[in-house]
């Protein structure tokens, strides 16, 4: 914290990671470094996900958490499809304004892949190049250079779904008065002043036989396909750690109702608006990212400049790697750090902050998409516990059956597989989450 967040200015550059460059990972501001076209991509999606703009969003998260409790509540084993669907279309749609039909769509499927693979270019010592980077000039026919062929094949999944939707948008929708706002707006209206590429190159440039890189790299297009891909899988490994904790946590579901009890009653369905009056739900979404943070080390930061700390220098280029897992589990600021309780905040706003000021990344490096992702995250954990309840499965025997759960490596982790029932609290509330669904908006 000392040097990610107060010393930002030499602190904030990114390190090469060849693997992830080779993958074509290197354009977007994940993993761009600290400069100009960086600043670029950041304004873009800091401006449009601020507290005012994220305002334009909320019919969309409010209406797409709901589809997804129905969707779950009608058929629990379908819960990691659901919720790759109504996460993906929240995201979609507010970033290129279209709607999923299915969990099929190439909007969906080629981001996921994408982001799938970027978990796994950027894993720390997965890959040799990355420590002898004059591996990737090897020959691709000679042994070892394997890599070379992934990362080939991974950096045209990354071209397509950067650019694909982009040209879908300029396409189909440019000028329609019926579509809802979405960020890749700002190409096509006065936005920041900023040119998307060029219309000689984007159009039909595929069909001209053109490579990936000899496409012009328009901000906004990178911009908005880094909140596409990166929202996704986060936000989904992180729900999927909530509907864990919940179910082997019933004394704090059945706290966390007599709260929304209490405060939205059995007539409605929380909005956004309930999020300040919710302090325990907010505790329990804070407690989910603290218990098992989905990107465990971050992502690496390095020094732009030579600096001294604590009488060490620490020279230019020097990796630092945020251990976030730790600084979550630290028994002194956090004791019995693996139990699950939402209750060492105490309600108190303060401490809960402390959580994604850690999750959400450092100093100028810090994820501007983090209010969109909280809004999101609270609408699917209200929605959820103040209409259903989220119980462990029973075997043929009738006996509860506790889910023996590992996680994935990479860069964002994932909980494996596991069963969950979830039954509905009321008539009510199941009357209300299917009037919305039958109702059929987009």
């Amino acid at each position: 914290m000392e040097l990610l967040d107060r010393r930002s200015a030499i602190y904030s550059d990114r390190p090469t990671m060849v693997m992830a460059n080779l993958s074509g990972y290197g354009q977007p501001f994940v993993l761009q470094p600290y400069g100009d076209n960086w600043r670029q991509q950041r304004k873009i999606v800091a401006q449009d996900f601020s507290q005012i703009g994220i305002a334009r969003y909320n019919s969309v998260q409010e209406r797409e958490a709901r589809k997804f409790v129905y969707g779950v509540m009608k058929d629990p084993a379908t819960l990691a499809r659901q919720l790759k669907l109504r996460m993906g279309t929240i995201i979609i749609q507010c970033t290129y304004g279209h709607y999923l039909k299915d969990e099929n769509d190439p909007f969906l499927t080629s981001p996921l892949t994408a982001m799938e693979n970027f978990s796994k270019s950027t894993a720390r010592g997965a890959w040799l190049v990355d420590f002898l980077p004059l591996l990737q000039y090897m020959p691709k026919w000679m042994p070892g250079a394997s890599f070379r062929s992934t990362a080939a094949k991974w950096r045209q999944i990354v071209w397509d779904t950067t650019w694909e939707p982009y040209l879908w948008l300029k396409e189909n929708l440019v000028g329609s008065a019926t579509r809802a706002y979405c960020i890749s707006d700002n190409v096509f209206g006065p936005g920041l002043g900023e040119r998307p590429p060029s219309e000689h190159v984007l159009h039909g440039s595929r069909r001209a036989g053109q490579k990936p890189d000899q496409r012009a790299r328009g901000p906004i297009g990178l911009a908005a396909s880094t909140v596409m891909g990166a929202g996704m899988d986060t936000n989904n490994s992180t729900v999927l750690i909530f509907f864990l904790a919940m179910m082997l946590n019933p004394s704090v579901q059945a706290k966390a109702r007599r709260e929304l009890d209490d405060v939205i009653g059995p007539d409605r369905l929380p909005t956004l608006n309930d999020k300040p009056s919710l302090p325990y739900i907010r505790s329990i979404m804070a407690e989910v990212m603290r218990w098992h943070p989905v990107m465990p080390l971050g992502i690496a930061h390095s020094l732009s400049k030579d600096d001294i700390y604590e009488g060490m220098l620490l020279l230019k280029g020097s990796l630092m790697i945020p251990n976030v897992w730790y600084m979550l589990h630290d028994p002194e600021f956090y004791p019995n750090p693996d139990t699950f309780d939402p209750d060492r905040y105490q309600n108190v706003d303060s401490e809960m902050e402390k959580i994604p000021e850690l999750i959400f990344g450092f100093g100028r490096r810090v994820c501007p998409g983090r209010l969109f992702a909280e809004g999101t995250f609270f609408l699917i954990v209200a929605t959820i516990l103040s209409t259903c309840e989220i119980v462990l499965p029973v075997d043929t025997k009738g006996n509860k059956v506790i889910p023996n759960i590992t996680f994935s490596s990479g860069t964002i982790i994932f909980p494996s597989e596991f069963d969950v029932d979830i039954r509905c609290r009321s008539d009510k509330a199941r009357e209300m989450l299917s009037s919305l669904v039958s109702d059929g908006a987009e």
